[in-house]
């Protein structure tokens, strides 16, 4: 990994004095919310936090679902989950669903006002009702013996996910329905072999996401980046618990 990891970036930060487009994604934007010294350090100072190891077998999942429901896009017809929930909607046929799907070149995107900063964010997908609403959805996988919820106190960045998406598509004139899905595919592990597959229980879980705190943290966020002094650290960092303690030991 140390490979891929460069602790002195130089591109992609911040210049308030710059009129160059500055992509501020979904992700970053979470990144403020638990901690403005590591967003700072990162998308103004080029000094972001060590990558984990990419989730290859979750990209797998999303992968798939998304060349199924792609399907049903194709045929404008309803998926089986779809009906099994009673979700009257369709996936979304749409001539950018394939742009907004792309969050590392495209994703769907809103530039804030009197700034160079855009706001980008890539879905899984969008379906729609019969009367043209949009309905927000996120793929996510997972193995574990318990039935899976949106209970865990973790889980607040997937539903501050959510909302951003849900607010970003708001911005773009879309009419969008309050209540979003995760399709949640968890692993199951209580076969007696492996037989070289992995099988899943599907479930999907609605969540009815309220993005009223999006647009004042985003402007937060640029005001943060245009300062010229490093903010606190995130309550619960865990980033900076490290570099506070081996710094102690540092001369």
């Amino acid at each position: 990994m140390s490979n891929y990891y460069n602790p002195n970036r130089t591109k992609n930060l911040y210049d308030k004095n710059s009129k160059d487009v500055f992509r501020l994604s979904r992700g970053r934007i979470d990144n403020f919310v638990n901690c403005p010294r590591c967003f700072y350090l990162d998308r103004k100072l080029g000094v972001g936090q060590p990558p984990g190891y990419p989730f290859s077998l979750n990209s797998a999942v999303g992968k798939l679902l998304k060349k199924e429901f792609d399907i049903h896009r194709k045929a404008k017809s309803k998926h089986p989950l779809m009906k099994t929930y009673g979700i009257d909607a369709i996936p979304l046929a749409h001539e950018k669903i394939d742009e907004w799907r792309d969050a590392l070149r495209g994703g769907i995107t809103f530039q804030i006002d009197g700034t160079n900063v855009v706001v980008t964010g890539g879905i899984d997908d969008v379906w729609v009702k019969p009367d043209g609403e949009y309905i927000i959805v996120d793929y996510k996988a997972t193995s574990k013996e318990e039935e899976v919820t949106l209970d865990a106190e973790w889980q607040g960045g997937y539903k501050r996910q959510m909302e951003i998406y849900q607010w970003l598509f708001r911005k773009n004139g879309f009419k969008v329905s309050n209540t979003g899905y995760f399709v949640y595919c968890n692993g199951n592990t209580d076969k007696k072999a492996f037989d070289a597959k992995l099988e899943f229980d599907i479930k999907v879980l609605p969540y009815t996401g309220n993005p009223s705190w999006v647009e004042q943290t985003i402007l937060d966020s640029i005001e943060c980046l245009k300062s010229d002094v490093l903010p606190t650290s995130g309550q619960d960092c865990d980033f900076c618990k490290y570099r506070k303690a081996a710094k102690a030991f540092e001369k």
